[in-house]
């Protein structure tokens, strides 16, 4: 998370604020507004993101939105003393590299079980409900924020860079992310039991199959679950503290027919 918010604030600091260009989400509205007033932008981004954190707890949990706010902190505390450098004058550059350092970074964020905040959480919580990509749905809901810029500043220039910079962003967080896709995951385990109580406090339904090893002979059980990549790294986190020996396969699902849940909690 840490790191995460170290590439954000590098994005921010030294290519996208010089050239007076907007992220993604909240931290584009503490631009915004940070341009306008000449307020400091890294406390705009905290102080908008904590009512957002507060309310994607009871949707989102406590582990992803402790995750988040460790982000969240840590590029507020990262815009303070990282130096503002304009590293290029070429808006073009600074959209392009801007927008996929903000990319990566969020997406890192996403891979291991939290946020960067913001409209992040939003989309997080829609992407329970409804399989879209959730980096094209941030481009979405960032769409107004790209016009407040062009019409408090009547610099539309700014703004068509910006938007480029945000679809950047976007298409690098669905590569490195890809929350609405499906995986199945084959486990064969000594400690079924146990596992199977708590992925389905996940909650995912789970299918126990009895498998017999070809060398050893020994009765093993192998359990069977479908789940979305968003929820991968709390799979992984699972297995690897009830059985660290536990033999896992996790292989791409082209569709689901049939129940499955979406909504987690």
């Amino acid at each position: 998370m840490i790191i995460s918010a170290a590439l954000v604030a590098c994005g921010f600091k030294m290519l996208l604020i010089p050239q007076q260009l907007l992220s993604s989400g909240v931290s584009g509205v503490a631009m915004v507004v940070g341009y306008l007033s000449g307020w400091n932008i890294g406390w705009l981004y905290f102080a908008l993101n904590v009512p957002i954190l507060l309310w994607g707890y009871r949707a989102l949990g406590l582990r992803f939105i402790a995750l988040s706010m460790v982000t969240v902190v840590a590029t507020t505390v990262f815009l303070q003393f990282i130096p503002l450098m304009d590293i290029t004058n070429d808006r073009l550059l600074a959209a392009v590299f801007g927008g996929v350092l903000v990319g990566l970074g969020t997406a890192v964020t996403f891979r291991y079980g939290g946020s960067s905040g913001g409209f992040d959480i939003l989309a997080a919580i829609i992407t329970r409900y409804r399989d879209v990509p959730i980096g094209i749905l941030t481009v979405v809901l960032n769409t107004f924020v790209i016009v407040t810029l062009g019409v408090m500043q009547k610099d539309w220039n700014a703004a068509l860079y910006s938007m480029l910079s945000i679809y950047l962003t976007g298409r690098v967080i669905d590569m490195m992310h890809t929350p609405h896709l499906k995986v199945t995951a084959l486990i064969v385990t000594n400690q079924s039991q146990e596992l199977r109580q708590r992925l389905m406090q996940i909650p995912r339904g789970v299918t126990i199959i009895q498998t017999t090893g070809a060398y050893t002979s020994e009765q093993r059980d192998l359990l069977m679950t479908v789940t979305t990549r968003y929820e991968l790294a709390e799979l992984k986190r699972l297995v690897k503290e009830i059985d660290p020996k536990a033999f896992v396969n996790i292989v791409p699902t082209v569709e689901v027919i049939g129940s499955f849940r979406r909504h987690m909690g």
